[in-house]
């Protein structure tokens, strides 16, 4: 039997996804972006920006470009998904479909922004299905943006959505959301980490995500080329509350995250020993180094191997096999 049959018995394993989202918006970007990727695999995802990215007038052209992107041989890794405008938007349905229709089959996910409510979420999925499936392809991935006290308030809901894979926290648009009431120097650090609030906001999607085996995303630094400030956001972000990923907004900030978000050499040595023990063991109980390990420890352990696996490392030997 393969690892993930015995020690998840039976469930669906948890999403596993690269753990950098990086986001691009205008095409010279979008380019600078796939080059990248095919520089240094698909160890990070590329984000393609409707929402922000279109200027005024030229929605449908931008949606073109994007789904030219990813239909486009420079896809390589078929790693590259897409922001569409929001489900209330009169540009919604129009980014879903073109997307669609040029990119379905090779398309990672698309990501619904400011959504409001479960109920807001389960149409827009709906109507992403409807435009998906016509172009031949079934469950595409949906991620959604957390960033208003609607969805917030659904958010274990939302996760439990079977194609929703992650859940990002929009961190200006939810500190905005207050009407001053946050400060805006909570939109970025240390506030950011401290205001109960917004670490309310963090741990509450953290925590669905988790619930429900689905990807927490952690909102951007702003501070576009502080690799300092980047390196360590995202260390808090991993080490205090919970997040797998975590999105980047300039190149520059893509290694500082994939760094950041990788497990250190000698937890991925400790975890290859102690699962190839476990497997000669039939999954039963082992002792490592004078310590006891059951099924509840092997699945932390293999968690740390795929995300090492996702970030590029080079696996000690017969690790692959484990996942």
């Amino acid at each position: 039997m393969h690892p993930t049959q015995v020690l998840f018995l039976g469930k669906q394993q948890p999403v596993s996804l690269p753990v950098c989202d990086h986001y691009a918006g205008a095409e010279k970007l979008m380019r600078k972006s796939v080059a990248l990727q095919q520089e240094l695999g698909p160890v990070f995802d590329i984000t393609l920006d409707c929402e922000d990215g279109a200027s005024a007038g030229n929605e449908a052209a931008h949606a073109q470009l994007v789904a030219a992107v990813i239909g486009g041989a420079d896809n390589r890794f078929e790693r590259i998904g897409a922001r569409v405008h929001d489900s209330g938007s009169a540009f919604f349905e129009q980014d879903v479909e073109i997307i669609c229709k040029g990119a379905a089959r090779r398309l990672a996910y698309l990501m619904l922004p400011k959504a409001e409510s479960l109920a807001e979420v389960s149409a827009a999925i709906a109507l992403i299905e409807h435009h998906s499936s016509q172009a031949g392809r079934q469950a595409l991935p949906v991620h959604v943006l957390i960033e208003t006290h609607g969805a917030l308030a659904d958010v274990f809901a939302i996760a439990a959505l079977p194609q929703v894979q992650s859940l990002s926290f929009g961190i200006m648009d939810f500190v905005s959301a207050h009407y001053g009431a946050i400060p805006s120097a909570a939109m970025r650090s240390p506030a950011q980490f401290s205001h109960p609030l917004v670490t309310r906001a963090k741990l509450e999607i953290a925590a669905a995500c988790h619930a429900h085996g689905k990807v927490p995303s952690h909102n951007v630094t702003t501070d576009i080329k502080d690799s300092a400030s980047v390196a360590a956001d995202a260390g808090r972000a991993v080490s205090e509350f919970g997040y797998t990923r975590m999105w980047s907004i300039h190149p520059q900030q893509i290694r500082p995250i994939l760094n950041a978000f990788t497990p250190p050499q000698s937890e991925i040595a400790a975890a290859a020993q102690i699962l190839l023990a476990a497997r000669q063991a039939d999954w039963g109980p082992i002792q490592h180094e004078g310590t006891l390990h059951d099924r509840a420890s092997y699945r932390y352990y293999w968690s740390v191997l795929q995300r090492a696996k996702n970030n590029g490392v080079a696996l000690p030997e017969g690790a692959a096999t484990l996942l």
